[in-house]
């Protein structure tokens, strides 16, 4: 029978063989961290997006990374071996250490020989997820001037976001009471920057409405989205596929041209992407038009993502509204709903869809406004991202398929 191991006795042996993986002693220098990423550990999305954020060379970005990488795997390690002292574990401000809370100084050697920074908390973990259990019991009791409560690690507390810190109103008060965190100093109350909101994406290809007419999301632009003019006057309410309002068409032409311009609310944010209707995005990285005889595909909600071949360019439709000039041809069918949708010739916007004929069950063809006069009109910007390659990455990583 095998005598219980003590905490300290098990971490050592963790240590030792997690030393002996790593090629290293079982000494008390520090785990030297992994100098590589796979593609499980950070995705192209997140690199491309911290490449344009952070303002890191290739190789300061590659090693924050790798230690980012590296850090979950001690946190669990610590976590196991720590048990009742673990006080949570977390990077410092430039992800160069992982900083792990311990509540005796035999837990902080014990973070030492791992190659972490121990910082002596007065609570553990465990004592601050009780306490925001006995919050969440009580949640729906949360008035509305408290709007939000999380673990807090850094600060070793659970912090409550309320309306104003200052003056707390005696219903949060009595919410915040109910823990007996309140009592031992484990709560703290913080200012809130602002209410709590859902926030939603704009994506070409998404429906939204007008009053009871369903239309489609054309590109996202800097401030709202593109679509087409029919869809809707200037000073026209647009509400969202999920029935939240988006905001207002600021500008609209209808006949002449058919293009609209709608300005989103905060609780809308634009992005680079056009909704194939399958599952998948396809990502705008711009708005160069196409030839006659390119490839084009559409997206709408009533029939999906279709393809096919620009016929004509500066084509002018005498609808019986009134004719419309410098619309591009196709030989692709369209239906009702899908005005306003997304065209697209590889990875650029081409234009929104404005009618047609026929149908997408006996076939038909379909004309679209073309983006670049409506950007002009209304000094927009097109919002565009980046399409991912394996050679955008470095060459230091790769994608698997």
């Amino acid at each position: 029978m095998n005598p219980k191991r003590t905490p300290s006795s098990f971490i050592t042996a963790l240590l030792a063989g997690w030393a002996s993986l790593q090629g290293l002693p079982a000494a008390a220098e520090p785990v030297r961290v992994p100098q590589t990423v796979s593609a499980q550990d950070v995705s192209p999305a997140i690199l491309e997006a911290m490449r344009a954020q952070e303002e890191l060379s290739e190789e300061q970005l590659l090693r924050r990374l790798s230690f980012e990488a590296w850090a979950p795997r001690i946190e669990q390690e610590m976590r196991q071996a720590l048990g009742a002292s673990f006080g949570g574990a977390w990077l410092n401000e430039d992800s160069t250490q992982l900083r792990v809370g311990v509540t005796s100084e035999e837990g902080a050697a014990l973070v030492r020989r791992a190659g972490a920074e121990p910082r002596r908390v007065a609570r553990s973990l465990a004592q601050l997820e009780r306490v925001m259990a006995e919050l969440d019991a009580h949640r729906r009791d949360a008035p509305p001037s408290v709007h939000s409560w999380y673990v807090d690690l850094p600060n070793n507390r659970v912090a409550v976001q309320v309306e104003d810190a200052h003056l707390l109103q005696s219903q949060a008060h009595a919410f915040i009471a109910r823990s007996r965190g309140a009592v031992d100093g484990t709560i703290q109350v913080v200012a809130s920057p602002g209410a709590p909101r859902l926030v939603y994406d704009v994506r070409g290809g998404d429906p939204f409405f007008v009053g009871g007419a369903r239309c489609t999301v054309g590109f996202s632009v800097q401030g709202g989205f593109i679509t087409a003019g029919h869809c809707g006057p200037a000073g026209a309410t647009v509400t969202g596929y999920n029935g939240v309002v988006m905001g207002t068409i600021q500008a609209s032409l209808f006949p002449g041209g058919d293009y609209a311009w709608v300005v989103t609310n905060s609780s809308w944010t634009p992005q680079p992407w056009v909704n194939k209707l399958n599952g998948s995005n396809a990502i705008v990285t711009g708005a160069q038009a196409a030839v006659v005889g390119a490839s084009v595909c559409r997206a709408g909600p009533t029939t999906g993502w279709r393809c096919g071949t620009v016929t004509a360019r500066n084509a002018t439709v005498n609808y019986a509204q009134g004719s419309v000039h410098g619309l591009v041809r196709t030989n692709v069918c369209s239906e009702p709903g899908d005005s306003g949708g997304p065209w697209m010739s590889g990875s650029q916007a081409q234009g929104m869809t404005s009618g047609g004929s026929g149908n997408c069950t006996s076939g038909g063809q379909s004309y679209f406004q073309p983006v670049q006069p409506v950007l002009s009109a209304y000094g927009l910007i097109l919002k565009t991202g980046t399409a991912l390659t394996a050679s955008d990455l470095g060459g230091w990583m790769q994608i698997s398929p």
